[in-house]
């Protein structure tokens, strides 16, 4: 488990500008022109600002000008944030604040797990945002990544969620809170990130409560739904459980490094809520997976009542052609009978006999009644 320390800003006196720089995708109105040709640690940010025992004394439109501005006085502090920033532009970053360079990969990466590393003084943080989006049932994810100093706290955003200017807006409106340095911007992010998982807890719990519905009520197509929010719940699972053991870890810090003890009520404020969001998760994926399993023994008894109400019909069915069958070898035997003595031939036996006609209808009643007799032995009629 990592321990939690913030680490100093150093101070550097030049400024390199790599020889190739990638073009910055146009996601926000304030991202670097792709032809500016500042150096990159004097080109424009997102949003940065220097505070001084929790009020806003300066902001510098660049890294550079956040460098030059920043007092070494202690209760000043500088919190930049960047908004998917290139790769030359982090690497600046990273040189004006001497970060490590693996944390820098993974902040130039990206897609990483939320996870807490320390790299000698410095804090690296990784945190996934979550958006509910009703339209689609589906949980849009936010990556964020936190360098967290004794002086500094650089954000890097690799989506539109969080939106960290509320978190800003936020802290600004509480100095008493801001002033207490980069442990309060880390928490109050952190609280922002789960906060904003109540409401994808909510729409979830929603679809749930429709899945239940229609899985009682025969839906053909409730098992796609269902497998598709597992993968949603899945996703989210992975984005909040890792949550907890970067919470464990920045309370296990809290006396070696004389966190402030209103801080760390805050911070074991939102340890509980993360604690209950995972839960929740936990929850939601084993209902689903109940549902799934409870889904399955609807469809397989819904198709045993249709194979048995076909293997009754067939039954039926039989019964009325061995019926059908039984009258017509009963009606068969006379019509035979009386075909062969209406050929008309002379040397048929009986024909000149007296007695022969009614020894025909005699005979005609007899096999008609045996063939009755035996059918109604058998129950075919």
């Amino acid at each position: 488990m990592p321990e939690w320390r913030p680490r100093p800003l150093r101070r550097r006196s030049r400024h390199t500008e790599p020889a190739h720089r990638q073009e910055a995708a146009p996601e926000h109105s304030m991202d670097p022109r792709a032809d500016d040709e500042r150096p990159l640690a004097d080109r424009p940010l997102i949003d940065t600002a220097i505070y001084r025992d929790g009020v806003r004394i300066a902001t510098p439109s660049s890294l550079g000008e956040t460098y030059r501005q920043l007092p070494g006085a202690t209760g000043t502090m500088a919190w930049i944030g960047l908004y998917r920033p290139a790769e030359e532009e982090l690497l600046a970053a990273a040189e004006e604040f001497d970060l490590h360079k693996l944390a820098v990969e993974d902040a130039i990466v990206a897609h990483q797990r939320p996870k807490i590393e320390r790299y000698g003084d410095t804090l690296f943080v990784v945190l996934r945002a979550a958006t509910y989006l009703d339209e689609v049932e589906e949980v849009s994810f936010g990556e964020l990544h936190l360098f967290v100093g004794t002086n500094f706290v650089l954000t890097v955003r690799h989506g539109p969620s969080p939106d960290l200017s509320v978190v800003r807006r936020r802290m600004e409106a509480d100095p008493e809170l801001l002033r207490r340095g980069p442990e309060a911007v880390l928490y109050a992010v952190l609280d922002h990130v789960v906060d904003g998982y109540a409401p994808v807890i909510a729409g979830l719990q929603n679809d749930i409560d429709e899945i239940e519905t229609e899985v009682f009520g025969a839906d053909p197509h409730v098992s796609r739904r269902i497998y598709e929010l597992s993968r949603e719940v899945i996703e989210f699972q992975r984005a909040t459980r890792p949550l907890l053991a970067i919470l464990r870890s920045l309370e296990a810090g809290f006396e070696k490094y004389q966190i402030d003890e209103e801080l760390q009520r805050y911070l074991r404020d939102v340890a509980d809520h993360a604690t209950t969001v995972a839960e929740r998760v936990d929850g939601f994926r084993q209902m689903l997976d109940n549902i799934l399993t409870v889904n399955a023994t609807l469809v397989t008894q819904a198709q045993n009542e249709e194979m048995k109400r076909m293997t009754e019909a067939s039954y039926a069915q039989n019964e009325e052609i061995k019926r059908i069958s039984s009258w017509a070898a009963i009606l068969f035997a006379p019509t035979l009978i009386g075909t062969v003595y209406g050929m008309n031939f002379d040397v048929i036996p009986e024909l000149h006999w007296s007695l022969g006609y009614p020894f025909a209808l005699v005979l005609m009643i007899v096999v008609c009644v045996s063939l009755y007799a035996i059918f109604k032995r058998r129950n075919w009629l």
